[in-house]
């Protein structure tokens, strides 16, 4: 079997021969095509007895890959990051649990990491209850994450707790406009309620992280909660323009309980989003469209990112080459309570 990595390169290699010139368009297509690895990372063999690996948030940055991710077992959530030079070798990284810093222990999971270029500071986005975060100055040292702090002093915002109804508050991601004026630019907070909801609160770039607004519903579907579930994830597309300036991606659970995730466009933030591939036939990814290299390991593409090469607030893609996205799947035959199912990371790699 080949590596992710070489597996990576030769998709890339293929559709490179394949183009007219060696310049992709920045126009995200209609519908999507990938290729999965088998399950690359899973829990350690150790005191801690996690049961799955999930949620992963990922950068490469001069060749290494940092990755956080969730770590969850029947007792509860923490979070845990390593990092690896080669996703053959992803499975044999060290652990570092992330309870052993000041980020210190209880619920913290679905992490989200990115660098904030104004205050020269790393920003993991967590949830805890709340919309959490921490920081740090140097991704290397995991010992430095900082104590939790919270986006919403007050606690679950309103909104969200007149419409979460029997759902969960998670899933929490920051993205910031380029505008360089700080007054003008705003940061902008999502976050998921398991009920069909996708909220969204903003604050300036000057006052990030304080001054959260109360949240509005960016999305909902209340005949299809499962249609509009979790983990969005949302991106600035690197030299679009127009509609297609931003991406949009959520996750749904499909008509046999297997998750994929939809996707949407906007020229703002802040703006109207308009579907691109939000069906669970043809999906932004999901059994429908990605293929296996080997042994077909699992039938849900579901809570993950997109493996940033820039890393600073605003999310960029370079879609120079074909997108990579880091993935939690877990085997469909796989029977007990949520919290203890055996999550895995695996990787899909676009195909052009």
């Amino acid at each position: 079997m080949r590596t992710a990595t070489a597996l990576a390169a030769a998709v890339w290699a293929g559709a490179v021969a394949a183009l007219p010139t060696q310049t992709r368009s920045t126009t995200l297509p209609s519908s999507w095509k990938w290729v999965s690895t088998g399950p690359l990372v899973f829990p350690k063999n150790d005191e801690r007895n996690i049961a799955g690996i999930k949620d992963p948030t990922a950068v490469l940055i001069n060749g290494t890959y940092h990755v956080f991710a969730s770590t969850a077992k029947s007792e509860g959530y923490n979070m845990v990051y390593f990092n690896f030079t080669d996703f053959a070798e992803a499975n044999n990284a060290p652990f570092y649990y992330l309870d052993q810093a000041p980020l210190g222990y209880g619920y913290r999971a679905a992490p989200q990491v990115f660098y904030f270029e104004p205050h020269k500071l790393w920003y993991l986005v967590y949830q805890n209850g709340n919309a959490a975060y921490s920081t740090n100055p140097d991704i290397n040292d995991p010992s430095k994450w900082t104590a939790p702090e919270v986006f919403y002093p007050n606690g679950m915002p309103k909104i969200i707790a007149d419409n979460i109804g029997n759902g969960y508050w998670v899933d929490m991601w920051v993205v910031c406009d380029d505008e360089e004026d700080p007054n003008k630019a705003l940061c902008h907070l999502f976050s998921s309620d398991d009920n069909g909801h996708l909220y969204r609160s903003q604050t300036t770039l000057a006052q990030f992280p304080r001054g959260m607004s109360e949240p509005e519903i960016v999305l909902q579907d209340t005949q299809n909660i499962y249609a509009l579930w979790e983990a969005a994830c949302i991106y600035r597309i690197k030299g679009a323009e127009g509609t297609q300036k931003y991406l949009l991606l959520v996750e749904a659970i499909g008509q046999e309980g297997h998750r994929y995730f939809r996707s949407w466009t906007s020229d703002r933030i802040d703006g109207q989003w308009i579907p691109l591939a939000d069906t669970e036939a043809n999906p932004w990814a999901g059994e429908a469209n990605v293929v296996f290299e080997g042994q077909k390991w699992t039938k849900s593409i579901s809570h993950g990112e997109v493996i940033r090469t820039l890393t600073d607030q605003t999310l960029t893609l370079d879609l120079s080459e074909p997108i990579q996205f880091l993935y939690q799947g877990v085997d469909p035959n796989a029977q007990t309570e949520y919290n203890a199912l055996p999550w895995r990371l695996g990787l899909i790699t676009q195909v052009l």
